[in-house]
Parts: structure tokens; sequence; C-alpha cells
């Protein structure tokens, strides 16, 4: 019931969020970060991973509007879609900045001796 509530915006985060919840695909992201595409070859890189095991994960990502992948002659380039981490970090902002508000109201509340 909670969940046919939320706004898109929210249930958007939440799948970013979902898909930034695995360590490989933050690792991923972290690396994509570095500003350059890179292709799944240069990705899995000094890792155990396998090359599939990448695109999988760089499918979430993308799946997620993490990241966007382009051919680039025979190589799959990928890039990171920094716009959608913005999005997030308003997001979690606005929820810290909630939850600020309250922490302050009850705050006050204890302080002064008042029910909440």
């Amino acid at each position: 019931m909670f969940a046919n509530r939320l706004n898109a915006s929210t249930k958007h985060t939440a799948h970013v969020l979902a898909a930034l919840g695995d360590k490989t695909r933050l690792l991923l992201v972290a690396r994509l970060a570095a500003g350059e595409p890179l292709s799944i070859s240069r990705l899995s890189a000094g890792t155990r991973m396998t090359r599939q095991a990448v695109t999988k994960h760089l499918h979430v990502l993308e799946k997620a509007g993490v990241a966007n992948g382009r051919r680039r002659g025979r190589e799959h380039r990928w890039e990171l879609n920094p716009a959608q981490l913005r999005e997030v970090r308003r997001q979690l902002d606005r929820i810290a900045s909630q939850w600020d508000d309250a922490l302050a109201r009850l705050k006050a509340s204890v302080e002064s001796g008042r029910r909440v």
C-alpha cells in the first residue's frame, strides 16, 4: 500500500539505489567516474570478473539510468550518467533535511518539557 503512494521520482531513486547497492556495481561506477568512456575489457582489467559478468552489471546500471553504453567500432564503451546521480543526491539531501528538522523539533520539545 505504501509503495503505491510513492511518486515517480522516489521510485526512480529507489531503483538507482538498488542498482548501486551491489559492491561490484559501485566499483564499476567508481571506475566510470574517472570521466572517460571505458570498454568492458578495461572495466574488467585487474579484477576476477569475466567480461560477461561486467556486462551484466553494466546493464543493471544502464537500466537504472546510471550508465550509458555505446558502440564504438568493435568495442562497447561505457560512461557514467552523472545527472541520475545528482538527482539521487538531491533526494537524499531532501530526506536528510527532513530528518534534521524532525530532530530539531524533538530537541526543542525535550528541552522545553513539552510533549511532541
